[in-house]
């Protein structure tokens, strides 16, 4: 049996019923009162999904921009030429190459949130796979990270959008901002991020899809969100 340190002890006296489920608002002010941490915590939600991410038809993936943004400096690199790269630049992306940036990036050089690619430069990119593609940062025109709209994508990526994607266990998982940021920004961005993924919910899901849903701190207890106040649960 693990051992329970004596934070974890006085958070769980803290929170009394571990079954509790709460409203959004509710449960974002618990986890305020809980805060022991100096640092500005990640707010983060879970969602248990009713899919079997191993079929093809009941995949959840995509991006979605949050309103109020993450909270966090999102680093973006950029695969592109020319006017294509001045573009990039100028719209703020941290790094931005084509042969000289994929060697770079071979030498180790991989500290990216977002990695943003022209259709032109995907023979580049595609040499990559084997250290992009674990990353989850391989450029996917599904995901509008392979576009020839540098100046929108880079934008997008810098004021809060985010990639989603099912796990093994049929569970998603993101921040959605930071302690700091106001009730009202973080329930628009939570609104935003369960919005997407009900809106993605794959023709092959049966049953309940949303099946749990949990706000968290990065230091806090997970708090078990009343699904019957969000719509399509």
């Amino acid at each position: 049996m693990a051992n329970v340190s004596k934070k974890q002890k006085s958070l769980a006296e803290k929170l009394g019923d571990n079954t509790k489920l709460y409203a959004v608002g509710e449960a974002l002010q618990t986890l305020r009162d809980l805060k022991t941490t100096k640092f500005d915590e990640t707010v983060e939600v879970a969602l248990n999904l009713g899919v079997d991410p191993r079929h093809a038809d009941q995949m959840v993936r995509g991006m979605v921009s949050l309103p109020a943004g993450t909270g966090k400096d999102v680093r973006v690199a950029v695969f592109a030429k020319g006017d294509k790269a001045a573009e990039a630049l100028a719209a703020g992306a941290d790094k931005v190459g084509a042969e000289d940036l994929m060697e770079d990036m071979q030498a180790g050089n991989l500290n990216y949130d977002r990695v943003i690619a022209t259709p032109d430069m995907m023979g580049v990119v595609g040499r990559l796979g084997k250290l992009l593609g674990p990353k989850g940062l391989m450029p996917n025109p599904k995901l509008g990270t392979v576009t020839p709209n540098v100046t929108q994508a880079v934008k997008d990526a810098k004021g809060g959008q985010i990639e989603f994607r099912v796990e093994k266990q049929g569970i998603i998982h993101a921040g959605i901002g930071k302690m700091s940021f106001s009730d009202a920004d973080l329930r628009s961005n939570f609104s935003a991020f369960v919005d997407a993924i009900v809106k993605a919910k794959p023709t092959g899901a049966k049953g309940k899809y949303l099946r749990k849903i949990s706000l968290s701190s990065s230091m806090g207890p997970g708090l078990k969100i009343d699904t019957t106040e969000i719509t399509g649960a």
